[in-house]
């Protein structure tokens, strides 16, 4: 949760005492070497001694001239290497030749296998270069006349040097672009094509929108800066996840088409460890912290990327494409496919900080029954208390623990026995488990003084699995609990004192079903040791008892209308906004680039990233802090969340052996899909914050982290009745489903509001009913690294008016969502897109809708409907009978929608398996296909689906006179002339059956 929200005004316990330099545009000095803070004079590199293979070539680049030494101490003597890796993907890593430079162990991220056949001839990708300068440009063997994908050639980006785009920021100028390779700084720059499309380079909630700001039409630029921080949800700042992976679109407007390609550059930072230990392990990534700008500079005929990091090596990986999905999945078969979801993983989830006892889940639990609301899981936040034992997904904040502490229970508000009644009474209920997910934060308390029992902590110390001081002390941070040690994922005993503990809580009765990492980026409320010498007993647990919550929805007056978020008052709106005026939060400031006075060394290096907190230090761990190896800090921060993840991961598959692990994790890094998936952190209650989280979903299936979705309804500041209620629609069509709510504001469970109840059952039954579509598309990423969330130009790349779509998504590329975004609105506006060539229906009614080609469309948006369509040329196999669960829903009849095209066709598919077992076995595909008058459904595999299919609807069909099913006429079907719409039901069809058809005529 935002250390913000609740710190208020707190100081730090101590201050750092590092010496300090008076202006970032000084001439440094360190260590004999004086910093020029400018790369006009860089002398950039030379090639020599090129060897070629079947693979790919190496050789070898000197430094061209008289080192410049801007930020660093330039390397004189490196080593490319280019790899064909694939067909569609290429592997371009320069690094220092002495091989001096950190990198991060493959157990970390896995290095994609090196290749056993030849593609330099094959690759779509070709690799170009000059030899001095050294330079290099990637092209496409299919269009070899076209722009680069990639070209760092000085001449053919613009003509510097360039004024800063941001006045009160030098740092955002560029004063040339040679390569620059040195040991606390490197550069590098690409021309791109004018104006192009580019998404991905997060995390962040950017304020141009899922498109990132290219520095055109109007635009400013994007600084985007990696470093991961515990903040809540900025706009246009670094925040909790660190992706230097983009993807760009082309559209070439004389030829109407498109293409798509990607770039992902893992960043290598400079290590302490010997060479010998180097040689023992296959390495990779990087997660040091970086600037990336895209930029148009005035009167410039191209645009720009530039990377600017603290260190390292360059280790890029080209994407071909060509479209946007193969681009996605090339990225995934690079670092990782996602990791298998469990079924009831897909339910709604409700949880909230501050749930004060027993008492009040029993209260929540009955209410939502009460209201006939499903609900797969409920998370709580307990300060000083403990989770519920498998309830209806039971969540659990950081209210479950004793003293904030993990892997405890308070023994006061939650007794043992009233947990176990209580589990039972809801199992009997609803016939089926519950679902435990209780918080996990990263620090770990210490013990107060000889007599306070904690093992976590003191098994913690004797496995030696903390991260220590540069001297070797133990570390100790400040977190929740007060003075806090914290996890050392490189250490040799980690992940067996990590599982360990984890097994003890599930003995203590806490049964846990999936884990909730929180604050891993990792985030501590001093920037030093500060527990070091302290009295560690003075420094009590944090308290936010009495807090109050200021704030309300855009839109929304309390001093007016009262605390009670009402949409009307005594039969009058509270909606006190003219149309279309909503307030705007703030950008993001100039951060660490445009501060002085910062530190020179492992603190603070000579080129200062633009942090939003400033120094790299602020509010998490000092940059100097060591692991186990000699690795600092500095260099492997943005990959700490991730470790954690991996580690829970590894540690749920030993203690539930055969069951598929589900988590969910804020700081995330390359990789990091295999073993979580991500909420978009702490957001606000805010109308805004609804929108821009589509953004948030759609970067994230870039990133191979498919399973995400926002706190529905906002975590900070209250919400209100009419904003929840378009978020609790909004929000059962993302993939990872729950309200959560902070400590101290207005209750928002969904059985609060008559409207929202009766949105949030509409919502909730329509995503039941979908999930063996979405059950599906999480199978295609689990395998093929297949986005189940799409921008609309991913599946219509030809259609310029969609680039910028950002407020509308497609589920797979046959469901298309409209949400309603602006408060008061009975309409709402959107594009189907197609251009007039595809038939879209309405969920609801199936009736056709009459769409303005190639621009928006005006539809009925009243308050409790959200717009849903279905493409034409899809079938979709749907659960017939949602149920209060997950379990209970797939235990229930299947049916089938297909939704006929203009020549009277469709197509799709299903996957069915238990929704449980790791590794995936037993499973069945289901293969649908209907054409001139017939359907044809193949069912392959071993898994023996018991359900039957009930039903049939048909789309788009004229009245047939005779409909039969394997050779025998069927009675009883319908037909809707209206909607053309023929309804079978009570077939009783057998899936398993290798073929079955249906006909009419």
């Amino acid at each position: 949760m935002m250390l913000l929200a609740v710190l208020g005004g707190l100081s730090l316990a101590t201050t750092l005492a590092w010496g300090r330099h008076s202006s970032l545009l000084q001439r440094q000095s360190t260590s004999n070497v004086t910093y020029s803070l400018n790369v006009t004079d860089c002398p950039g590199y030379t090639l020599g001694s090129l060897t070629e293979s079947q693979y790919g070539l190496t050789a070898q680049l000197s430094l061209a001239g008289t080192p410049c030494n801007a930020f660093g101490t330039d390397i004189t003597n490196l080593t490319i290497e280019v790899t064909y890796q694939s067909q569609t993907t290429l592997h371009v890593k320069i690094s220092d030749t002495a091989n001096q430079q950190f990198t991060i162990p493959e157990s970390v991220v896995e290095r994609p296998l090196a290749p056993t056949e030849s593609f330099t001839w094959s690759s779509d990708l070709v690799f170009n270069y000059d030899e001095s300068p050294f330079a290099f440009w990637i092209t496409r063997r299919s269009d070899p006349d076209a722009m680069p994908i990639f070209d760092t050639r000085i001449a053919s980006l613009p003509p510097t040097p360039i004024l800063p785009f941001n006045s009160s920021d030098p740092f955002t100028a560029f004063d040339g672009f040679p390569l620059v390779f040195e040991d606390q700084y490197l550069q590098i720059a690409s021309a791109l094509p004018y104006g192009t499309n580019i998404y991905g380079l997060g995390e962040v909630i950017a304020s141009s929108g899922f498109r990132r700001d290219i520095g055109t039409g109007g635009g400013v630029g994007t600084l985007q800066t990696l470093w991961s921080r515990d903040v809540g949800d900025p706009i246009d700042q670094n925040m909790y996840g660190s992706h230097p992976i983009y993807l760009e679109h082309r559209f070439n407007g004389t030829t109407n088409t498109s293409s798509s390609s990607g770039v992902l550059l893992l960043r290598y930072r400079r290590s302490m460890l010997s060479r010998e230990r180097i040689v023992m392990n296959l390495m990779i990534g990087s997660s040091a912290g970086s600037d990336i700008f895209l930029q148009t500079p005035p009167n410039s005929q191209v645009s720009l990327i530039e990377y600017r990091m603290v260190g390292g090596i360059l280790d890029f990986y080209f994407f071909s494409g060509p479209t946007d999905v193969e681009v996605i999945s090339q990225y995934g078969a690079t670092i990782g496919y996602p990791m298998w979801q469990p079924a009831w993983g897909f339910g709604f989830h409700l949880c909230r900080w501050g749930y004060v006892d027993i008492s009040e889940d029993i209260a929540n639990v009955a209410a939502m029954r009460a209201a006939n609301i499903p609900l797969e899981g409920l998370f709580y936040l307990m300060l000083d208390g403990p989770q519920l034992s498998e309830i209806p997904v039971q969540w659990n904040d950081i209210d479950l623990y004793h003293a904030y502490r993990d892997f405890t229970t308070d023994p006061v508000r939650f007794s043992a026995d009233e947990l176990q009644q209580f589990i039972e009474q809801l199992c009997m209920l609803n016939r089926s488990n519950y679902i435990d997910i209780p918080i996990v934060d990263a620090g770990i308390g210490v013990t107060m003084n000889a007599t306070d029992v904690y093992y976590p902590f003191s098994d913690g110390v004797t496995n030696d699995a903390f991260i220590k001081n540069p001297n070797g002390s133990l570390f100790l941070g400040q977190v929740w609990p007060g003075y806090s040690a914290f996890p050392d994922w490189f250490a040799e005993n980690t992940q067996a004192w990590w599982t360990e503990a984890l097994k003890n809580w599930t003995e203590l009765g806490v049964n846990f079903s999936g884990i909730w990492l929180d604050m891993n980026e990792a985030s501590s409320f001093c920037s030093d040791s500060c527990g070091t010498g302290a009295d560690i007993s003075a420094l009590q647990p944090f308290s936010v008892v009495g807090t109050v919550v200021p704030g309300y929805p855009e839109c929304y007056n309390e001093t007016l209308w009262g605390p009670s978020g009402n949409m009307t008052i005594n039969g009058t709106s509270t909606n006190s906004c003219p149309p279309g005026t909503t307030e705007t939060l703030s950008k993001r400031g100039v951060g660490a680039g445009g501060e002085p006075n910062l530190d020179l060394d492992l603190n603070s290096p000579p080129y200062a990233i633009h942090n939003g907190y400033g120094a790299l230090y602020s509010r998490t761990l000092p940059t100097n802090a060591t692991h186990y190896g000699g690795y600092a800090e500095l260099d492997v921060h943005n990959m700490f969340g991730t470790m954690e993840e991996k580690a829970t991961h590894l540690a749920s598959l030993t203690i539930f052996k055969g069951k598929r692990p589900f988590l969910i994790g804020r700081s995330t890094f390359p990789s990091a899909g295999k073993w979580t998936g991500h909420w978009l952190g702490d957001n606000y209650s805010k109308w805004q914050y609804m929108y821009l989280s589509i953004q948030g979903i759609l970067q994230f299936q870039i990133y191979q982290i498919p399973m995400v979705g926002a706190d529905t309804c906002g975590f900070n500041g209250n919400t209100d009745e009419e904003l929840c209620n378009r978020w609790m629609q909004l929000a059962a069509f993302t993939p990872f489903y729950r309200n959560h709510n902070t400590y101290g504001a207005l209750p928002q469970e969904p059985y609060r509001w008559d409207s929202v109840a009766n949105a949030s059952r509409i919502a909730i039954a329509t995503r039941y009913s979908m999930l063996p579509y979405w059950y599906t598309l999480f199978a295609n990423a689990s395998t093929n690294g297949l986005p189940p969330v799409r921008a609309l130009f991913y599946e219509f790349p030809n259609e310029p008016e969609l680039f910028n779509v950002d407020s509308q998504w497609l589920i797979g590329g046959d469901i298309l969502v409209t949400p309603v975004l602006s408060p008061g609105a009975t309409t709402v506006d959107g594009i189907l897109p197609g251009r007039g060539t595809v038939v879209w229906r309405d969920w609801w009614t199936h009736a056709v809708v009459n769409a303005t080609p190639g621009a928006n469309t005006t539809l009925s948006a009243p308050i409790s409907h959200i717009n849903v369509h279905i493409r034409d040329s899809s079938i979709l196999l749907l659960h017939q009978e949602p149920a209060y669960t997950i379990y209970e829903t797939r235990q229930g009849p299947y049916s089938l929608l297909v939704s006929l095209n203009m020549a009277g066709t469709a197509w799709g598919n299903a996957y069915v398996d238990d929704g449980e077992s790791y590794p995936p076995e037993a499973n069945r595909t289901l293969k649908f296909f209907a054409s001139c008058g017939k359907l044809d459904i193949e069912s392959r595999g071993q898994y023996s689906i018991d359900q039957k299919l009930e039903t049939i609807t048909i789309l788009g069909i004229q009245r047939p006179t005779t409909v039969t099913l394997n050779g025998g006429e069927i009675q009883g079907w319908t037909y809707n002339v209206a909607n053309e719409e023929l309804i079978m039901s009570n077939l009783c069809i057998e899936l398993n059956a290798a073929q079955t058809q249906l006909c009419w005529e």
